[in-house]
């Protein structure tokens, strides 16, 4: 069946950085588009941040993330990443990467970021 599972969340300080993984595994993840979504704390739902093209040659972000964050993926390894630099408190948030791919939605379970100083 179809598993996203993310990694790489954390605590950092104010500036600092974190590389966030959304490792996939049954379906043909070149085929996907994939996103990075967040949930911040005491928000409604999952604000976008992301979504990187099938081969990767293309990228989209949110305004609040532009400069400072990349998504990147590795076909062969099934693997998405979120590089997150110069991060702020206001960047504290549940992190997830989700795909449609056939007719439904996958989500993975999220990783933890938190930004404190």
């Amino acid at each position: 069946q179809v598993q996203l599972v993310e990694s790489g969340g954390g605590s950092v300080q104010p500036g600092g950085s974190l590389r966030l993984s959304c490792r996939a595994s049954g379906f043909t993840f070149r085929n996907a588009v994939m996103y990075w979504y967040r949930q911040v704390p005491g928000g409604k739902g999952r604000d976008l941040v992301g979504y990187i093209s099938k081969s990767g040659d293309s990228t989209t972000y949110a305004d609040y993330v532009k400069g400072r964050f990349t998504i990147s993926r590795d076909n062969d390894k099934y693997t998405m990443f979120l590089q997150m630099n110069n991060l702020k408190p206001e960047d504290t948030a549940v992190y997830s990467c989700f795909t449609h791919y056939g007719v439904d939605d996958y989500w993975g379970q999220g990783t933890q970021v938190t930004v404190s100083s």
